[in-house]
């Protein structure tokens, strides 16, 4: 389906989202609709290797991870007309009554977002805002450019940054004994 099929409302609801083809890469935020773009090379690397070491920490263990596109209903409402529904990079859900065929309804444990130069912005202030208000335990913003991570824990209805960097092998707070090491996470970057 073409953006072009999406018709066009002033505001949209969860029970739109269901309406359109699966192929449209497209995110709500109260109502408001955000059209995705294709990642890079190196986004998608970084995404990988990530993924791959969580998903190896977590075999075997009752809490699941998932690489997008997957849709995530931070404040899912019964009638489908909650207006919130994002595409985080990587999310980690240990509720699984949380999980349904489309995805997580409420929020994740971890949701980990990979910057590029046109999401930067979003992902550092609207989505940030928007997993505090949700309750998202933990929140790892990486940036690519700088091979840095920012991970945001939840402390007490705040957001509480550590900051890790290439050298480093970052924690997962919400996953005792996970960390991610930033070397393998970045190690495409710089490679032709």
């Amino acid at each position: 389906m073409a953006v072009t099929d999406v018709k066009e409302k002033e505001s949209y609801t969860y029970a739109d989202v269901l309406s359109w083809d699966e192929d449209l890469r497209a995110e709500l935020v109260g109502g408001e609709l955000f059209m995705m773009s294709e990642p890079t090379t190196a986004h998608q690397a970084v995404l990988g290797e990530i993924f791959v070491q969580l998903h190896r920490f977590l075999r075997g263990k009752p809490c699941k991870v998932f690489p997008a596109p997957f849709g995530v209903r931070l404040f899912p409402k019964a009638d489908n007309s909650d207006d919130t529904v994002l595409e985080p990079d990587i999310v980690v859900v240990c509720d699984r009554s949380k999980l349904d065929a489309r995805g997580c309804k409420g929020a994740p444990d971890l949701i980990i977002e990979i910057l590029s130069p046109s999401t930067a912005l979003y992902d550092r202030n609207t989505k940030f805002k928007k997993y505090l208000a949700a309750g998202v335990r933990e929140y790892w913003i990486v940036d690519p450019e700088f091979k840095q991570v920012q991970a945001f824990v939840l402390d007490n209805g705040r957001y509480v940054a550590s900051v890790y960097d290439e050298n480093d092998e970052a924690p997962v707070s919400v996953l005792p004994g996970c960390a991610i090491n930033l070397a393998d996470a970045f190690s495409y970057l710089g490679e032709p």
